[in-house]
C-alpha cells in the first residue's frame, strides 16, 4: 500500500481489500459441499473449546476496559462478559447449526409446463453479507457459522469494546475453515475501532449484498440512513404481554414474569404489560408482588398504580407517553390497563416496534384475532416474548432479528440469509 495515503484512504483501500476478498471466498463456498461446511463448523466449534483459556483471557480485558468506563451500565457488562459455560454454549451453537439441512441447492416447485419445459426455484446464498454489531462477541460466533453454512461469505465488524474477544473468537472460525480446506476469508473480521469503517462497510456495493446491523438504535438508525446497500435490521424491541379477560391467571403471571425478568438486556424482553381491566383487580397484586420482590420499577397508568398501591406495592411510578415508547433494557416496565382486546391492539399498533407481541388467554377467537392483527414479526400465545430467538425457532442460531417486511422478518436464521432464483429443465425445448 503507498506510503503517501492519508489515513483514510488507507482504511478505504483496507476495507475494499476486505470486499475483494470476501467476493472471491462467496464464489467459492457457493460451490462448497454441505460436508465441507459441516468439517468447518465442527472443527471451528473444537477450537473454541480448545482456546477457552485464551478466549477468556482476552474477553477479561475488554471486560477491565468497560468497567472503568463509569458510561457503562450493568446492561452493558452483561452482554460483553463471557464465561466457560458461554463458550460451550458458543461451541454447541457451532455444532447445532452443522447439524442442520444445508438449504444451498434445494430445488422447490418444480412443475410441468405445458411447453414442455420443467420450472422451479433453486435455493441460492445471498453472497456477501457485513454484519456490524456491538458489545456481545457471541455475535462474533453466531454470524459467522450461520454465513458459512448459507454458502455467504462475511465482514464482521464488532464493537470496539469487545475488539479482543471478537478476535480470538474469529481466529477459532478461521481454524474451522483452515480445517476443511475452504478459503480463511470466507470469515473476515475488521480488526479496527475506526466507527469510519462503518461508513466504508454500507457504502459498498460492489462487493457487498446485504448488511446485518446488531446493537443500539444509533448504530442501526445510521447503517439504515446512510446504506447503499439492503439492510435487515430491527431498531427497537417494545414487546409487550397482553392478559386478557379470559386468561389463566396462574399462566399470565407466568408468563409475565418470565417475560420481563429472566433477562433484562434482551431485545425480545417484554417493556410493557396490558391488562383488560376486568382481570386487572386479580391479576396485577400478583405480578405486582413478584416485580417488587425483583426490584423491578413499576411505570403505571392511574389505574394500574391504585390497583398496585391497594395491594400495598411499594416505589410505584406515574408512566408518561414516552414509557409506552421505550426500550427499557432494565428492570422497569410500564403497565396500563385497557377496556379489552381491541383497546391492546392499538395500543401495540401505535407505540410497539413490531418486534414480539404475545396474548395471555383462554379465549381461542382472541388468540386467533391477535395473532392476524398484531402486526409485529413475532406473535404469540400464551406464552414468553422471550421464545423470539433463533435457538428457540429451532434455527440453531440467529444472526440477528428484522422487523423488515422485505426480504426476511422475524429471528434470521439459514434461509434468511439465501435467496431463490428461478431454474428451467429442457431438452432442446424452443418456444413457438
Amino acid at each position: 500500500m503507498p506510503n503517501d495515503l492519508s489515513p483514510q484512504e488507507s482504511l478505504q483501500a483496507a476495507m475494499t481489500a476486505f470486499g475483494v476478498a470476501a467476493r472471491s471466498a462467496s464464489a467459492q463456498l457457493a460451490r462448497a459441499s454441505s460436508a465441507a461446511k459441516n468439517h468447518a463448523l465442527e472443527a471451528a466449534a473444537q477450537a473454541l473449546i480448545d482456546r477457552e483459556k485464551t478466549i477468556l483471557a482476552e474477553n477479561a480485558r475488554d471486560v477491565k476496559a468497560a468497567r472503568a468506563d463509569k458510561n457503562n451500565d450493568d446492561a452493558f457488562i452483561e452482554r460483553l462478559t463471557l464465561t466457560g459455560k458461554a463458550i460451550e454454549e458458543m461451541a454447541d451453537g457451532l455444532r447445532q447449526i452443522a447439524r442442520l439441512p444445508d438449504p444451498i441447492g434445494e430445488v422447490t416447485g418444480l412443475t410441468s409446463r405445458p411447453s414442455g419445459i420443467q420450472v422451479g426455484r433453486m435455493r441460492v446464498p445471498l453472497g456477501v453479507v457485513a454484519i456490524i454489531y456491538e458489545s456481545r462477541p457471541d455475535v462474533t460466533a453466531d454470524a459467522g457459522a450461520l454465513c458459512l453454512k448459507s454458502g455467504n461469505a462475511c465482514i464482521l465488524r464488532g464493537g470496539s469494546e469487545a475488539l479482543n474477544s471478537n478476535q480470538a473468537i474469529a481466529a477459532c472460525l478461521a481454524v474451522g475453515l483452515k480445517a476443511a480446506g475452504l478459503p480463511e476469508e470466507a470469515v473476515q473480521f475488521v480488526a479496527t475501532a475506526d466507527r469510519a469503517a462503518v461508513g466504508a462497510l454500507i457504502a459498498m456495493e460492489k462487493y457487498i449484498d446485504v448488511i446485518v446491523p446488531r446493537g443500539g438504535k444509533s448504530l442501526i438508525e445510521r447503517v439504515a440512513s446512510e446504506a447503499r446497500v439492503p439492510v435487515i435490521k430491527h431498531l427497537d424491541g417494545v414487546c409487550h404481554v397482553y392478559v386478557d379477560d379470559s386468561a389463566d391467571l396462574d399462566k399470565a403471571v407466568r408468563i409475565s414474569d418470565n417475560a420481563k425478568t429472566q433477562r433484562y438486556a434482551t431485545c425480545n424482553t417484554m417493556e410493557t404489560l396490558l391488562v383488560a381491566q376486568s382481570i386487572a383487580p386479580r391479576f396485577l397484586p400478583l405480578i405486582g408482588k413478584i416485580y417488587a420482590e425483583k426490584r423491578v420499577q413499576m411505570r403505571c397508568c392511574p389505574e394500574s398504580k391504585a390497583i398496585l398501591a391497594k395491594a400495598g406495592i411499594k416505589g410505584l411510578k406515574d408512566a408518561t407517553e414516552a414509557d409506552f415508547y421505550a426500550e427499557f433494557l432494565a428492570p422497569v416496565i410500564a403497565i396500563s390497563t385497557l377496556p379489552g382486546l381491541d383497546e391492546a391492539i392499538a395500543h401495540i399498533a401505535k407505540y410497539g416496534s413490531a418486534h414480539t407481541d404475545a396474548i395471555v388467554t383462554e379465549n381461542w377467537s382472541h388468540g386467533q384475532r391477535f395473532l392476524r392483527e398484531v402486526d409485529s414479526a413475532s406473535v404469540m400465545v400464551n406464552a414468553s416474548t422471550r421464545f423470539a430467538d433463533g435457538y428457540e425457532f429451532g434455527l440453531g442460531a440467529e444472526i440477528g432479528i428484522s422487523t423488515n417486511k422485505l426480504h426476511a422478518r422475524g429471528p434470521v436464521g439459514l434461509e434468511g440469509l439465501t435467496s431463490q432464483k428461478w431454474i428451467v429443465l429442457g431438452d432442446g425445448h424452443v418456444r413457438s
